[in-house]
């Protein structure tokens, strides 16, 4: 696999707490040059990367990194994002509710957010490093149900990133119509093109610059 053939999937990420315009600039120009699947930018800058590049596709973040805030504020984070020109949302989860065994909690918050998003793309967020193989199992069965375009591994900021067993599991019991998207720690080729080959259809990373264009 080409390095220009990886790039296709990759949302080129950077959602540091302290990322400026210029950084956020650059990545997005960065995507538009290297035609990677989407530029993944933190929601307040949205609209100025729209505006600034109005051929690129924006992904943003919601409910992020932790999941905990109320189903409300990510439908209110849902709605401001693709107004401001945002194509794709990536969010997370209430973990918490998946602790309480609250799956149906979570399900109707991915079915309000995936109505909200229409026939633009909702990748949900289930941070794999917190759960138990049964909770993977079930968060599979609710983002199914729920009408979801994708299942992402990680945030990036949990206690560890993407693992290929967790691609293997969700390949076995999401519906033939979610995909899959990896992220948190993939960070160089060869784990690029193995996650890729497990059955991924994107990989979230605010490194591949570094790895395909840099080095190559």
């Amino acid at each position: 696999m080409t390095n220009e053939e990886i790039l296709g999937f990759i949302d080129h990420t950077l959602l540091k707490a302290s990322a400026a315009w210029s950084e956020i600039e650059k990545v997005c120009g960065e995507a538009l040059t290297y035609k990677t699947a989407s530029a993944c930018i933190p929601p307040c800058y949205v609209r100025r990367a729209a505006t600034a590049f109005p051929s690129l596709n924006v992904c943003t973040v919601v409910g992020f990194p932790l999941g905990y805030s109320v189903s409300s504020a990510k439908e209110r984070e849902t709605e401001e994002a693709l107004a401001d020109g945002a194509s794709e949302i990536d969010m997370v989860i209430n973990i918490g509710a998946v602790k309480n065994n609250d799956f149906a909690a979570v399900e109707r918050e991915i079915t309000a957010l995936k109505r909200i998003c229409g026939e633009r793309i909702l990748k949900v967020i289930v941070e794999t490093c917190y759960l138990m193989r049964e909770e993977k199992q079930r968060l599979c069965v609710a983002v199914t149900d729920a009408g979801a375009d994708y299942i992402k591994t990680s945030t990036g900021f949990g206690s560890a990133g993407a693992m290929l067993d967790d691609i293997a599991l969700f390949k076995k019991y999401i519906g033939g119509d979610v995909k899959i998207k990896a992220a948190g720690g993939i960070r160089t080729k060869e784990a690029f093109i193995a996650f890729l080959s497990a059955g991924c259809s994107r990989i979230g990373s605010s490194s591949a610059m570094d790895i395909l264009i840099s080095h190559s």
